[in-house]
Formats: C-alpha cells, sequence, structure tokens
C-alpha cells in the first residue's frame, strides 16, 4: 500500500525549499504556518502590523529550521504591500507561495458599526488580499513560474453569523476572487487554492469586550451555529495549507474546508431533538 495523502505530500515538501509570504504572521493561524514551513526548511517572510509579536514567530521559525524575514506591512495600503514584497524578494530571493491570511472583524449590528471600522473589515479582509496576489502573479508570471495563491477564508462564507455581517461579506469577496483567479490562471502553472476554516483557538476574538463574546456565542446557536464546542488548533490549519501547497505538478487542491470534529458522544443538536422533555 502507498503512504498515507497527507504524511507523502509533506515528505515530500521536505527538501523542496521554497520562499513564502504569510500575512497576518504574528499569531494565530499565520504564526502557526510560519513554523510549519520553517519545518520544511522554507525561507518565511512574516508580515503584519505588530513587529513585536512577527519577531516572535521569526524565531520560532528559526527553530524549527526555516529562514525568516520580517517586516512591518499593512497590507490594506498599496506602498506598504509594494514596498514588503519587494524587501521580501530582495532578502529571500523570488516567492513561489503567497498566504493571503491577514483579516480583522469588528462584532455587532451593521447599523450601529462606525464606518471606520466597516472600511478597515474591507480594505484589509478583500483590498489586501486583492493586492498581494497582484504582486505575486506580476511576479510568477514574469520569471514563468509555478506558485501557490493561497486565500485563508472561513466557513461564515456557508454559513453566515449575524453581527459579523461585514466579516462574512469581505470573506465571501475573497473566495469569489480566488476562484475567479484560478480561472485567469489556467495554464500558467500558478495555483489559486481556497481554505475554508471553521472554529479556530487563536487570538482572532480576544480583543473584543467579553460580554460582547458571551453574547454571540449564546446568541449564535439559534441560527445552528456551533454544533458543539470543540474547536480546531491553529496547526490543524496550517497542515492543511501545507498539504494544499505541496500537491505535485498538475494537482490543484482548489478548495480545502477544515472543521473541528465533535467529541465523541455529543451529538449536539441531535440529540437536543431527540430529548423526551423537549417543548
Amino acid at each position: 500500500m502507498g503512504r498515507p495523502l497527507v504524511a507523502a505530500l509533506v515528505s515530500d515538501a521536505v527538501g523542496d525549499q521554497r520562499t513564502a509570504i504569510v500575512t497576518g504572521a504574528g499569531t494565530g493561524i499565520g504564526s502557526a504556518l510560519a513554523i510549519e514551513l520553517g519545518t520544511l526548511g522554507w525561507s518565511v517572510a512574516l508580515g503584519g502590523r505588530r513587529v513585536d509579536r512577527l519577531e516572535e514567530t521569526a524565531a520560532a521559525v528559526h527553530d524549527a529550521g526555516g529562514t525568516p524575514f520580517v517586516r512591518a506591512l499593512d497590507v490594506s495600503e498599496p506602498e506598504s504591500a509594494s514596498t514588503f514584497y519587494a524587501a521580501a524578494e530582495e532578502a529571500l530571493g523570488p516567492v513561489d507561495v503567497l498566504v493571503n491570511n491577514a483579516a480583522v472583524a469588528t462584532p455587532g449590528w451593521l447599523h450601529d458599526l462606525p464606518v471606520d471600522a466597516l472600511q478597515r473589515e474591507v480594505a484589509t479582509n478583500l483590498l489586501g488580499p486583492i493586492l498581494m496576489s497582484r504582486l505575486a502573479i506580476n511576479s510568477m508570471r514574469a520569471r514563468g513560474a509555478r506558485g501557490d495563491l493561497v486565500f485563508i477564508t472561513s466557513d461564515a462564507t456557508r454559513n453566515p453569523r449575524p453581527r459579523l455581517t461585514t466579516y462574512s461579506a469581505t470573506k465571501a469577496g475573497v473566495e469569489a476572487l480566488a476562484h475567479t483567479l484560478s480561472l485567469e490562471l489556467e495554464g500558467t502553472g500558478i495555483r489559486s487554492i481556497t481554505v475554508r476554516v471553521g472554529p479556530t483557538l487563536s487570538e482572532f476574538g480576544f480583543g473584543w469586550p467579553m460580554d460582547v463574546l458571551e453574547d454571540l456565542m449564546t446568541y449564535w446557536p439559534r441560527f445552528g451555529l456551533g454544533r458543539h464546542a470543540h474547536v480546531l488548533d491553529a496547526e490543524a490549519v496550517a497542515k492543511a495549507v501545507i498539504v494544499a501547497v505541496s500537491a505535485p505538478e498538475g494537482v490543484h487542491l482548489d478548495t480545502i474546508e477544515v472543521q473541528p470534529q465533535a467529541p465523541v458522544g455529543d451529538h449536539g443538536a441531535a440529540q437536543a431533538l431527540e430529548r423526551p422533555d423537549r417543548g
């Protein structure tokens, strides 16, 4: 029998020393992914607003066996994006993989949220991947090189989360971007990959007021969201990305959805429907 698919792909990626950019690399999925790429011996350019957190990730990438590069990056600003991309390629060489991971969210009723918060979400979550992907495509096509564009999205694209309206809308826009690029890039050797993520343990919502977070945790289940309490580790999402970008030439893992598995014995909503005391 052949090797298990995931083990085979990741094993084959070891020694294939490539160069990657990861946006939003200071925390959560971005940090976990950068470290996983480091274990493959890759060079990794780490971008984000908080350089202190990027430096922490860079140390872990180095310890894992990779070569890190750190520079402040605001993906929503064209000049910041282009300066970062040029500096990354000057320091590490031509980029083979771009992971569009940076994202922000402001919880609340749409009509109550300040306009500047909405603009920041759209600029970071949607314009950012557009700007970064444009730079990557120009670089790869000028070299006639193969490469991978990865877009980290959310299962909010399938199950929109009320009171995260703009976040849900921008992530749906990112998926439309990724799928359209798959068509534009046919025949170039550049793959456009969507990695859609379910509930994940990270610092993504840590800045939200606790009372707001607790309210959402009780509010969303009425819409069928949050069927059980398990969440993903960021490392699990990172490994899914590794599988996608390690696929051999001629194989395109167009969309991967990663969800936490319910605890054994937890039947969630189905169990609740079977309760004899339900009204």
